[in-house]
This record gives structure tokens, C-alpha cells and sequence, in this order.
């Protein structure tokens, strides 16, 4: 019952995120309301992963982050090509700002899939597990997203502004306390929502893996969720897919660097970045998928069912698969 009170309570939180968002991207355009959005509503990501480290939950903090991502890349951005395709016959987007965020998805698969394979390789050779590679890795992360935020907000500032509203004169700071203060209310719903997790997955007969992947990153991102599906209802296709792959590089990028940093100090043990075998696989799945469907730089809503079919697929697989072996 706390588990499921407290997961409906994040949903109207999510909408003040949205709303407050909505403005926020008529005024500084699609691509920055959308860096806005996904940094926001990755705070939730952020504390729920830090109040599950704090508890031991080590496994669902993992499974919460590639959930996290994939979801983003195919069920929202599925919904969103799908809901705006009802609507509107083509939509278009940047290519340039859509591919220089599919790259950096890869980049992500490519950070998050070295430490697995070097875990791997070391214990078949007898090797003891060392966690400086994924803290090192960490590093490199967190540098390129802070390289891609120079991108984003200086020096290509411009791939990223173009539909923003000149002529509207509504005030932004309305928006901004409005944005801290449903992140706050997330916050704490988000602390009742970890301590029942173990609970609920135990009463329900689901997996650690399986309610992390996809129940708990849902609800984490559940912000980006509305305010996606919104946009793209509205034809603001720059700020749907911004908020849609710039939310699942900011946790490959930032959320994950940070709960593997603070693991050191919040955690009963460190923090690795070694993932299981099928979350690797349906991770690259997920960055080969967009990468396709957003080369072109529009979209139709057959594309949002694609999408949307590759995510119900990797969530069958999920829910099927054993619980994580212990490492």
C-alpha cells in the first residue's frame, strides 16, 4: 500500500514538472526546455538511486539505471512519435542536435558495457574484482557530459534554441519555484517508494531486476514521461526526443558517475558498474533502435509503434529472467 500510494503521489508531482517545463521551453526553446526537464526530472533518479544505496539496494539501483535508460529511448520517445503521429501526419527535428545525442548514447553503452567485460575477463583469469576501473570510468563519464553541456548551452547553443517563443512575455521564475518544489515533494515520495521496494517485490512475486528495470524507473522518470508525450502532442518534436535521449545520457553520463561516487560514502559497499549479460544487450538494443528511427530527423507514429514494441519485448525478457546471480 506505501509502495503503491507513494508511486501515485510522484504522478501530479510529474505534472507540475511538466507544466513548469512547458514554459520554460517556450521561452529558452525546445532543446534547452528539454536539457531542463530531463536534469529535473533525473533529480528523482537521482535521490531514489541515493535512498536505495543508503539501504543496501546496491543490484536495484543498477537494474533502476538501465531501466531508466532504456525506457526512455523506446518507451517514451515511443509514446511520443506515437501520440504526435496521431496527430500530425510528419513530425520533424533537429538531425543535428538528434544525432549528436544518439552518438553520446553510445558512448554511454560503451562505459556502461567496458567495466562488465573487464569484470569478466578478470575473474576468468583468477583476478581479483577491482573497483578503480569503475570509478575511473566514472570520471571520464561525468567529463564528457560536462563537455556536452558546454555544447548544449555555449558554443552550439543555437541547434538548440531555434522554436522558442520571442514575443512571449510570461515570467519564468514562477516556473522555476515551481520545478524546485515538485523535485522536493518527488524527493520525499521517493524515499517512502525505496524503503517498500524489497516488500513489494516480494509480495508480488517479481524479481529485484525486474522492478527496478521497469516499475521503479518508470516512476523515476515519470516527469519526463508527461512533459515528452505533451510536447510531442503539440508538434515540439526538438523538445520531445531533447527530453527523451537527453534524459537517458544524463543518467548513463551524470546519474550513474555520482551514485558510484557516493556509494563510497553512503553505501554498505562500494558500487560497480558490472551489469548483468541481458541489461547490456537490450541497452545496445535500445541505442541501435533510436539511432535508426531518428537518423532522418522526422517521425510517424508507425515509428512510435516500433519503438514500442522493442520495449514490450525487452520487458517480457525481463520479467522472465532469473533473479541476478551474486557477484
Amino acid at each position: 500500500m506505501i509502495f503503491a500510494a507513494s508511486a501515485v503521489a510522484i504522478l501530479p508531482l510529474a505534472g507540475y514538472i511538466g507544466r513548469a517545463t512547458e514554459i520554460l521551453a517556450g521561452r529558452l526553446g525546445g532543446g534547452l526546455g528539454g536539457l531542463l526537464n530531463a536534469t529535473f526530472g533525473n533529480a528523482a533518479e537521482l535521490i531514489i538511486g541515493a535512498l536505495a544505496l543508503r539501504h543496501g539496494l546496491t543490484d536495484l539501483v543498477k537494474a533502476s539505471l538501465t531501466g531508466s535508460i532504456i525506457g526512455n529511448v523506446l518507451l517514451v520517445f515511443g509514446l511520443c512519435a506515437f501520440v504526435g503521429g496521431l496527430r500530425h501526419p510528419v513530425q520533424r527535428f533537429n538531425r543535428t542536435a538528434a544525432g549528436l545525442g544518439s552518438t553520446m548514447l553510445l558512448l554511454s553503452a560503451i562505459g556502461l558495457t567496458v567495466p562488465a567485460v573487464f569484470h569478466v575477463v578478470a575473474r576468468a583469469s583468477g583476478s581479483a574484482l577491482d573497483l578503480k576501473l569503475d570509478t575511473e570510468i566514472a570520471a571520464v563519464l561525468l567529463v564528457t557530459y560536462a563537455a556536452s553541456l558546454v555544447f548544449t548551452l555555449k558554443t552550439h547553443r543555437d541547434l538548440y534554441t531555434g522554436d522558442r517563443d520571442v514575443h512571449s512575455t510570461e515570467s519564468v521564475w514562477p516556473a522555476v519555484g515551481g520545478l524546485f518544489v515538485a523535485t522536493a515533494g518527488v524527493a520525499w515520495m521517493s524515499e517512502l517508494l525505496v524503503g517498500s521496494v524489497t516488500a513489494t517485490a516480494r509480495a508480488l512475486g517479481m524479481s529485484d531486476l525486474f522492478v527496478g528495470v521497469v516499475i521503479v524507473a518508470i516512476i523515476g522518470n515519470a516527469a519526463e514521461h508527461y512533459s515528452a508525450i505533451v510536447m510531442a502532442a503539440r508538434d515540439q518534436m526538438d523538445a520531445a526526443i531533447g527530453i527523451a535521449v537527453g534524459s537517458s545520457t544524463q543518467i548513463a553520463l551524470f546519474v550513474a558517475p555520482v551514485l558510484v561516487f557516493l556509494s563510497y560514502a553512503i553505501a554498505p559497499a562500494p558500487m560497480d558498474l558490472l551489469f548483468t549479460v541481458f541489461e547490456l544487450v537490450a541497452l545496445g538494443l535500445a541505442v541501435l533502435t533510436i539511432t535508426f528511427i531518428a537518423h532522418d530527423g522526422e517521425t510517424h507514429w508507425m515509428e512510435g509503434v516500433q519503438l514500442l514494441a522493442v520495449y514490450a519485448i525487452l520487458v517480457l525478457g525481463f520479467y522472465f529472467l532469473p533473479a541476478r546471480p551474486e557477484h
